[in-house]
């Protein structure tokens, strides 16, 4: 039997509002981000959003991680640990966000670009959001897991960016990380078979440099090996009888 779990009805009604409620704190975040504000102060942010939605954060304490939500600038790929560190005219912020609803997961992310940025930042952004919404058009039944990734992949690399292959997106549910993996990258009509009730989070991690990365002494930060700027999208998205649903809805930034 697969190990890969399929949400019932009524578990997928309450995955759905996780979902909704992490992307509701995820905009209440990304909305707050300005020059000056630190890392610190978009975490507090987080946390007022989660205490007035009744969520609690899916990340704090997670493998010992210490704050409510990841923020992730310039150079920075994933897992930036809030702190002192003040937003920049010109920074591009990356704000990774999950929460717990009855026992349940949601998960999302998006990258902000603050004041004005370059050409190459612009591409960077909007190119890997766009690779998050073709991962998720590519999401029907009887599509496979390749399918989603190639679809990430391919958008990359008419992009001229790179990829980030040694983190990937994952199901979720009961659990902030479930099976299937979901690369960013691979053939398609591989992996898993995609199926009604299963749910995964897609998110594409594109460099704008080379796709090597390292990880900081803090144990969580990891950085682009060339010091150049990475973006990072994430839908949460459930396989329906006809085709799928976004579970973490808002409105593109760079479409």
């Amino acid at each position: 039997m697969s190990r890969i779990p399929l949400k019932t009805p009524a578990e997928l009604d309450k995955i759905r509002m996780a979902g909704h409620l992490a992307a509701t704190v995820l905009q209440d975040v990304a909305a707050a981000v300005t020059p000056g504000i630190t890392t610190l102060d978009l975490d507090n942010v987080a946390l007022a959003s989660m205490e007035r939605l009744k969520v609690r954060s899916a990340f704090l304490g997670y493998m010992g991680y210490p704050a409510q939500c990841c923020i992730s600038v310039n150079e920075e790929i994933i897992h930036g640990i809030p702190g002192k560190r003040q937003i920049q005219d010109g920074d591009v912020v990356s704000i990774d966000v999950g929460v717990w609803y009855e026992g349940f997961a949601g998960d999302n992310a998006l990258t902000v670009k603050v004041g004005d940025c370059s050409p190459d930042i612009d591409r960077l952004l909007s190119r890997t959001e766009a690779a998050l919404l073709a991962g998720v058009a590519a999401c029907r039944p009887g599509a496979r897991i390749g399918d989603v990734s190639r679809a990430v992949e391919l958008v990359a690399i008419k992009s001229g960016l790179a990829v980030v292959r040694e983190f990937v997106g994952h199901g979720i549910g009961r659990s902030l990380h479930e099976d299937p993996q979901v690369p960013n990258f691979g053939p398609a009509r591989q992996g898993s078979l995609l199926k009604p009730g299963m749910v995964i989070c897609i998110e594409p991690m594109f460099n704008l440099g080379v796709r090597s990365i390292r990880s900081l002494p803090d144990g969580w930060t990891v950085v682009t090996r060339d010091g150049k700027p990475s973006a990072h999208f994430e839908h949460m998205v459930a396989i329906t009888q006809d085709g799928h649903e976004i579970l973490s809805p808002r409105q593109p930034l760079y479409q």
